[in-house]
C-alpha cells in the first residue's frame, strides 16, 4: 500500500448515540479516532493525540463549538468539520468565517460525513489516494481500478467496498465492519455483503488470480498470494 496513512480524528459531540455512531463509522473506515462529550480536555487532546481533523458539535456543554474552533485554530493546523442542528445560513457563515473547513447539518448520513472528512484529509495531503495490492491498483481520488494493465469497471458501491478492503489489506474485516463502512449501518441483511463481495470477486478474478479471500466464520480479506 502506498500513500500516507488514514487520519487521526478527534470527535467532540455531547449526544452519546451520535458520538458512538460517528466514532464507529470512522473507525470502520480505518481511521484512528478519539472522542469526547465536551471540550474540557481539548487543549490536552490537541497536544497528545495531534488530530488531523477535529469534528465539533456546535451546541456543547461548557464551551460551545465556535469557542472550541477558535482554540483549535490558535494551536494547530487540524482541519475542522462542524456538526449542528442549526440550519440557518447565518450559523453556517459564522462557522466558515471562523475557520471551519466544512459544516454538516443534523440529521446527516454517516457515509456522507465520512466522505466529507476523507475529502478534507485528501485536500490536506493526509489520506491514502493510491492503494496497491499485488497487481491491483485502486486510485481513490479518480475512482480508477487497474488489474495488471487492464482497467476494471465497478459500480459505485463495488468501488467503495474495494477501497475499504484495500485500505485494510492483509487484515480480516467482518460483515458488520463492511456494512458500517460501506452502507453506514450495521443492521442491513448480511447477505447484502455476500452479494457484493461475490460480484467484486468475479470482476477481479476476470483479470488475474484470487485477491479477495473468505475467512470462514470471520469475514473477508484482500491480499496478494494464496497464503
Amino acid at each position: 500500500m502506498s500513500g500516507v496513512q488514514p487520519g487521526r480524528i478527534l470527535v467532540i459531540e455531547d449526544a452519546d448515540a451520535i458520538r458512538a455512531a460517528v466514532t464507529s463509522a470512522l473507525a470502520a473506515a480505518g481511521h484512528q479516532v478519539m472522542s469526547r462529550a465536551d471540550g474540557g480536555g481539548l487543549e490536552h487532546d490537541l497536544s497528545r493525540f495531534r488530530p488531523d481533523v477535529v469534528v465539533l458539535d456546535v451546541m456543547l456543554p461548557g464551551r460551545d463549538g465556535f469557542t472550541l474552533l477558535e482554540a483549535v485554530r490558535s494551536r494547530c493546523k487540524a482541519g475542522v468539520v462542524m456538526l449542528t442542528a442549526r440550519d440557518g445560513v447565518a450559523d453556517r457563515v459564522r462557522g466558515l468565517r471562523a475557520g471551519s473547513d466544512d459544516y454538516v447539518v443534523k440529521p446527516f448520513d454517516l457515509t456522507e460525513l465520512v466522505a466529507r472528512i476523507e475529502a478534507l484529509l485528501r485536500r490536506m495531503g493526509r489520506l491514502q489516494t493510491t492503494l496497491v495490492v499485488g497487481d491491483l491498483v485502486v486510485d481513490v481520488d479518480s475512482g480508477v481500478v487497474v488489474r495488471g494493465d487492464t482497467p476494471v469497471t465497478l459500480t459505485a458501491t463495488e468501488f467503495k467496498l474495494l477501497a475499504y478492503l484495500a485500505t485494510h489489506r492483509d487484515r480480516v474485516v467482518t460483515k458488520t465492519q463492511i456494512l458500517t463502512a460501506v452502507w453506514g449501518y450495521e443492521d442491513y441483511d448480511p447477505n447484502l455483503v455476500e452479494v457484493y463481495v461475490s460480484a467484486l470477486r468475479r470482476k477481479l478474478e476476470g483479470h488475474g488470480p484470487r485477491l479477495l479471500h473468505t475467512v470462514r466464520g470471520l469475514g473477508y480479506t484482500l491480499r496478494a498470494g494464496d497464503r
